[in-house]
């Protein structure tokens, strides 16, 4: 991820909070990458370990500029239920203005 903050992108606390706030959401529209859904299998973890972590986690760097303008990739990291005591990142893209995100993928940090 980009290492210097952007001045549309929010920092690495703000960040939190509002995917947090998101993530609570009943209304939020949820869109999953191919990628995201064939990595979750891969390590044996279930959309509700996504949903823990993007709930409870944390994001730690500046974001990267995503491929769509005003939007941002951010990276969430976090132990879930059914991660084996391991911390799960997962790269997000949130629209707050639309109330939805795309999850891109999913991975073991120690495995970076």
């Amino acid at each position: 991820m980009a290492s210097k903050p952007n001045k549309n992108a929010l920092s690495p606390g703000d960040a939190t909070d509002q995917i947090r706030m998101l993530a609570n959401d009943d209304f939020v529209t949820v869109h999953r990458t191919e990628h995201f859904k064939e990595r979750l299998s891969e390590r044996d973890l279930l959309i509700s370990d996504a949903t823990h972590a993007l709930k409870n986690g944390f994001v730690r760097d500046n974001p990267e500029q995503s491929t769509q303008p005003n939007l941002w990739k951010y990276k969430i990291e976090s132990k879930t239920p059914n991660s084996g005591n391991r911390e799960i990142g997962i790269v997000i893209i949130p629209d707050f203005g639309k109330l939805a995100y795309k999850l891109i993928t999913i991975y073991w940090v120690d495995e970076k």
